[in-house]
């Protein structure tokens, strides 16, 4: 027999809990009764890490076992570019020079490896190798920097260019994805009908094609307007436009006749020329035919009848016309005419007038008199009693109810109509006999109680008293609720609602609006939290929304003053929990966020420290550019400030907020956000914010330049607009090298297709995937005409030549210096044109192009361009004084790098003059053999003189640019009393203004005591910083008026023994009179020595009417008395309740204060009462009342206690119990004791410290 070991049976139920079911039963239904006992495994399962296993080698079997073994991830790629298409020839040994240097800069980038090999053709062999997406990125890259592009023109005629175009450049949009080139048009303005394709050879033929297709189709086209008077639009129309259908179908063209409404004379029809020609014929034929055979009258029918001859959408007007061949024409809705005139062949004339009359006369409107509260009744259940009326007559019948009115409208076939009319009447006529209604005002919050859960209440009195209650839906917020039915039984019903109603006013239900987010936090782990809120107040019930309704309403629902006290409590939580979890992201450009950071984390660090925020910056690896701030609300602001004010002082940015319907805001960003990156990046790089999604919120925000800003606005306004009327989008490859050739210099190229065409064309970005993918987005018909545009440029930029032009050898430094930066530039901007420059030394003037022969005759234009603008330089001076360079040129001297830009020219800024030099340049130059010369002040100085490179028109607009950068002054006067105001606290306020108006505010200093405040800045800003300014004085004038009139005080005597009363509780009722009136209410110190003066200070209107408040409560103090009851000690806690409950409710009801005696007091019966003198007699008898019924209880409590002895015990002995028993436990095997459940070693409580011990259970771990 196996040893057994004792354990308790509550550790037993609560590991055999942890069993297999099938064990217990297995257990329970044994016989034997060893095997009701089990092995100590099976009461206490090891751990898996534990368990010993059986062969060490065998592998357990599972879905591990079957995972599959992974593959390499690296991949190796080879291409080759053939010696014509290689931009690189020339090169001096292997390995060296720009191409090596290229490919150094792929693999850094790309993290690609790149092995360049030679061919015998003098090919180039590329193996790329590594992570695919490395190794695509890297491909891309080669492509585009180390292979050429082609061109080629067609000529079509300058009129058809529009229709390559298409509606906002979407046709060429959708021809240049589709050709995969790039397609210029020339500009309206420009006389030439050349189009110019720059691509692959295949895309600029598929382009080619397609251009001469759309000018073909172009050619089979027209378009005819012909004049005809709008009375004879229906016979060329016919009868449900039989007559134009079968016109446009046997011609073949589109015939457009404006309807009925529009009145104008032009039918419009398109088609092909001969058969437009054909159905302009058969048209006038019609019409000659009409005009000369018919003739017209004139009769007069009721304006009120003119809809029935027209009948339900104009189909009356066309069965007349389509059996008598007669037009009928009706004066407009508008009009006050009568007049309706009848058109066609006189023998036909007789018959439609007859059908005329027919029609206005087969309908009649009347009316009954029911009084509108009725309506519902004759109406009935889903509309029965009107069927039982209606559904017998032969003709239907309009029958109309209006609200509030005490009418019923009918309107049909006139004797049906006089039918209806009679069977209505008798049916009013018995409702008014036997049916009353009545109306009550309950307050809208009571009215989800008195319809009970599930309508349970209000059906209940529905059917008890056979009556109708309608009581208004919460989006009505009316408090009247109607009740309709036998007369009796309103009054009954009536009765029982408004006792109902009286019940709940003692009660209050209230919703907090708490943000869903925190309901968790509120309720805590296992509702540990909430359960402490609610034994906090137990008489209120609070109620969470579901989890899944995310909603943020929490009700309270309770006594009055107990509800009101948890909303606070929980607000006071929220409060808390809002304050420290607030979040703003802050989008700052990824090249300050170093400057944001500072050096050594110097400036985020303070920041931190400052505002007590928390300030994470993206992976300096990330392309995200947003920083998040997390704190209090107040702190986290004032870091974004300082963060923002960063920026600001590093680059001109400025911040436009657009309203964009929130449904719109996931199509306008695109997948992965491609549709907004890519206006970001064609707007220079601004910031567009979108709000979190669900938030509710259409405001996006934009930042960046102020130029940038507005274009970025157009695009994203414009492109909303898009996507709200349709939107389509289209796809198309072209080679990564053609991308900027398509784009063109400055998007010029890409913003012409867009603007014929009207689509959207994006272009890959750096870490997309796919490099050759286009995407067009825009309406249908301009993605179309945009995709065949870019098919087009694509086409031709396959078609390689050679071309030459000639260039002066002294301009060729120009183009060769800086490693050949500029032939770089230009073979980027041209779709990878290759132009060779004769050698070093020679004196040939010829200069070799090849590529694209679209990308060669831009690039050859632009050469010519450069050439021109070297051949027309000229150098001018431009003077402003030194103290201004360093503003004129900006936070790195972005603001003239920006004009340098934009004027093409060459601007260098004079050596910075050092004081001391200044002075001794003064003196040397001043001073001839003691003699001081006078210096001419119309000559500048040297380091003011700064020069300006460029053709001379582009000279002279780039030094008005920078004059226009000099800041000036003006001088306004503020009263000196304000200026501390105009600062702000730390200078918040004149920061403020600084920032918005970008200007310089000097406020003299204190001592001076001037008026005068000095603005400086650009010219263009200062006159709405004067205004700013003046405004602002304007304001704080009001305010110091509005100061005055708040600052008027009224003093009024009360007695002292009065104030606490007028303080009330925890100060609830002075508060809530400072709270209604606007005032601040001071009662006097314990050192005053008027202390019955208590002084209102605010508006004067308002004291008084505080006075007033204060007054009356004082009045009914005075009114009040206190009498003295004595009740017995032994049922004061029955009367005070639980928790005070009893009492207060006393209290309320009777209106009244009671004091009970504090323990150790002299008299402990007596109780003081305090009130008006009815209230206190009547609180006096309940109190007595309830002494008499609670002192029977006590008697007889009392009486028991006298008589009973406590009951003796007697110990039987306990049965002894086996405890709970295990089968083969580890301690069996050994000498030692099994563990002793009492021991504080075996089995220590927390916090004890036990001796080591050692036993069969193993080492202790700790």
């Amino acid at each position: 027999m196996s040893s057994v070991a004792v354990l308790t049976p509550e550790s037993f139920a609560e590991h055999r809990s942890g069993l297999d079911e099938q064990q217990v039963k297995a257990n329970v239904g044994s016989e034997d009764e060893t095997d009701l006992v089990p092995t100590y495994k099976e009461a206490f399962p090891p751990l898996p890490e534990k368990a010993a296993s059986g062969d060490a080698t065998a592998e357990p079997s599972g879905a591990w076992t079957k995972i599959r073994p992974l593959k390499s991830s690296l991949i190796t790629q080879v291409f080759h570019v053939p010696l014509e298409e290689r931009k690189y020839k020339e090169i001096n040994q292997f390995g060296e020079g720009d191409q090596a240097k290229i490919c150094l800069d792929i693999m850094q980038k790309t993290a690609a490896h790149i092995e360049l090999s030679l061919a015998k053709d003098q090919g180039l062999s590329i193996m790329v190798s590594g992570k695919l997406e490395a190794v695509m990125k890297a491909r891309k890259e080669i492509v585009a920097k180390l292979q050429t592009q082609a061109s080629a023109t067609v000529a079509i005629p300058k009129e058809h260019h529009r229709f390559v175009i298409g509606k906002s450049g979407e046709k060429l949009q959708e021809l240049e994805l589709k050709t995969a080139t790039k397609i210029q048009i020339p500009r309206p303005e420009d006389p030439s009908n050349q189009i110019k394709i720059t691509g692959t050879k295949e895309g600029i033929e598929k382009a080619r094609h397609e251009i001469l297709l759309i000018s073909a189709e172009q050619d089979k086209r027209a378009v005819e307007r012909i004049n005809i008077e709008k009375v004879y639009h229906p016979f060329i129309a016919g009868p449900f436009n039989k007559v134009s259908g079968e016109l446009m179908q046997e011609t073949g063209t589109r015939i457009n006749i404006p309807p009925p409404s529009v009145m104008k004379n032009e039918i419009v029809i398109t088609g092909e020329k001969e058969q437009v020609a054909q159905a302009v014929i058969r048209i006038k034929r019609i019409y000659e035919d009409k005009k000369s055979k018919t003739t017209t009258i004139a009769v007069e029918v009721k304006k009120s009848q003119h809809k029935y001859v027209i009948g339900p959408k104009g189909n009356s007007l066309q069965e007349i016309l389509e059996r008598t061949g007669v037009s009928v024409e009706i004066p407009p809705s508008d009009s006050n005419s009568e007049t309706v005139i009848l058109r066609g062949e006189p023998d036909k004339l007789g018959q439609a007038l007859t059908e005329v009359y027919a029609k206005a006369n087969s309908f009649t409107v009347a009316s009954v008199s029911a009084p509108s509260w009725l309506h519902r009744f004759i109406i009935g259940k889903k509309g029965q009693n009107l069927s039982r009326i209606t559904q017998q007559m032969p003709k239907q019948v309009y029958i109309e109810f209006t609200d509030g009115e005490d009418k019923i409208c009918l309107e049909g076939p006139t004797k049906e109509v006089k039918l209806v009319q009679e069977q209505i009447e008798i049916v009013v006529q018995d409702l008014v006999n036997r049916m009353d209604y009545t109306e009550l005002t309950v307050d809208p919050k009571f009215h989800r109680h008195l319809i009970g859960k599930n309508g349970t209440n209000i059906n209940r009195i529905k059917d008890q008293y056979k009556v109708l209650v309608r009581i208004p839906p919460d989006n009505e917020k009316s408090n009247l609720i109607r009740i309709e039915g036998d007369p009796q039984g309103v009054q009954d019903a009536k009765k029982e609602l408004l006792e109902l109603a009286s019940r709940m006013e003692n009660e209050r239900t209230k919703d907090l609006i708490i943000e869903h987010r925190f309901h968790r936090t509120i309720i805590g782990q296992k509702g540990e939290t909430v359960k402490e809120i609610r034994d906090k107040f137990p008489e209120v019930i609070i109620n969470f929304p579901d989890p899944n309704q995310k909603s943020d309403i929490v009700q309270l629902r309770g006594p009055k003053n107990e509800v009101e006290k948890c909303a606070k409590f929980l607000s006071k939580i929220v409060a808390e929990l809002v304050e420290n979890s607030f979040t703003v992201s802050v989008p700052i450009f990824k090249q300050f966020h170093k400057n944001i950071i500072g050096k050594g984390g110097a400036n985020i660090k303070k920041i931190r420290e400052e505002t007590n925020t928390k300030i994470d910056l993206p992976a300096e690896n990330s392309n995200s550019e947003l920083i998040v701030i997390t704190g209090k609300k107040p702190n986290c602001e004032v870091a974004r400030t300082r963060i923002l004010a960063i920026q600001k002082e590093l680059a001109n940015i400025t911040e436009v907020e657009v309203s964009i319907p929130a449904k719109l805001h996931n199509s306008l960003i695109g997948a992965k956000g491609r549709f907004v990156r890519s206006i970001m990046e064609e707007c220079g790089g601004v910031h567009i914010h979108f709000p979190t999604e669900g938030s509710g919120s259409e405001t996006v925000t934009i930042r960046g330049s102020t130029e940038e800003v507005d274009k970025a606005k157009k695009q994203l306004l414009h492109l909303a607009e898009e996507k709200q009327i349709k939107n389509h989008t289209c796809e198309l490859r072209a080679k990564p090298e053609y991308h900027k050739f398509l784009i063109g210099r400055g998007g010029a190229n890409i913003r012409k297709v867009r603007d014929n065409t009207g689509a959207r064309i994006i272009f890959p970005m750096a870490d997309d995937k796919e490099q050759e993918l286009i995407t067009i987005v825009g309406t249908e018909e301009a993605v179309a005409e945009a995709q065949k545009e870019l098919e087009i440029l694509i086409k031709n930029l396959d078609e390689v030549i050679e071309d030459a032009m000639t260039v002066d050898p002294k301009h060729h430094r120009y183009f060769v210096i800086r490693r050949g930066q500029v032939l770089r530039d230009i073979a980027d901007e041209y779709g990878g044109v290759m132009v060779s420059f004769p050698r070093t030394g020679t004196q040939s003037d010829k200069v070799t192009l090849k590529g694209a022969k679209d990308c060669v005759e831009a690039a050859k234009k632009r050469m010519q361009e450069i050439v021109e603008d070297l051949e027309a330089q000229v150098t001018m001076e431009c003077v402003i004084t030194q103290k201004f360079h360093r503003i004129v040129m900006g936070a790195k001297g972005l603001k003239v790098q920006q004009i340098t830009k934009d004027h093409s020219v060459l601007i260098k800024f004079p050596e910075r003059e050092e004081p001391q030099a200044a002075e001794q340049q003064v003196h040397e130059n001043g001073e001839t053999n003691g003699e001081v010369k006078e210096v001419d002040p119309s000559v500048p100085r040297k380091n003011d003189i700064i020069i300006i490179s460029g053709r001379k028109e582009r000279c002279e607009a780039a030094r008005d640019a920078l004059l226009a950068l000099v800041p000036v002054s003006i001088e306004v006067g503020v009263p000196y009393d304000l200026h501390r105001y105009i600062i702000g606290q730390k200078g918040s306020g004149i920061r403020k203004m600084m920032e918005e108006y970008e200007v310089n505010i000097a406020v003299p200093p204190h001592e001076d005591q001037s008026d005068i405040i000095k603005i400086t800045g650009l010219a263009s800003h200062l006159d709405r910083a004067r205004e700013g300014l003046l405004e602002r004085v304007k304001e704080l004038q009001m305010e110091q008026e509005d100061r005055a009139l708040r600052s008027f005080k009224l003093t009024i005597a009360v007695d002292p023994r009065y104030h606490p009363k007028i303080i009330g509780r925890k100060g609830a009722v002075i508060t809530q009179i400072r709270i209604d009136h606007d005032v601040n209410v001071q009662f006097p110190d314990k050192n005053d020595e008027n202390q019955d003066q208590i002084t209102i200070i605010g508006y004067e209107k308002n004291t008084e009417a505080a006075k007033k408040a204060i007054m009356k409560i004082v009045s009914e103090l005075e009114e009040m008395i206190s009498e003295d009851v004595a009740v017995n000690h032994k049922v004061h806690a029955r009367i005070i309740g639980a928790r005070g409950k009893g009492i207060r409710k006393i209290m309320e009801d009777f209106k009244v204060d009671i004091r009970f005696p504090q323990p150790g007091a002299e008299d402990l019966d007596r109780v003081t009462v305090t009130g008006l003198p009815e209230n206190v007699d009547e609180a006096i008898d309940h109190l007595l009342n309830l002494e008499e019924e609670y002192m029977s209880d006590v008697v007889e409590n009392e009486a028991m206690q006298a008589y009973l002895k406590p009951a003796s015990r007697v110990d039987e002995p306990k049965a002894s119990s086996k405890g709970f028993v295990v089968r083969d436990a580890p301690w069996t095997s050994s000498t030692e004791k099994a563990p002793d459940m009492s021991s504080s070693e075996d089995f220590p409580s927390f916090g004890a410290p036990v001796a080591p011990k050692t036993s069969p259970w193993g080492p202790k771990r700790f």
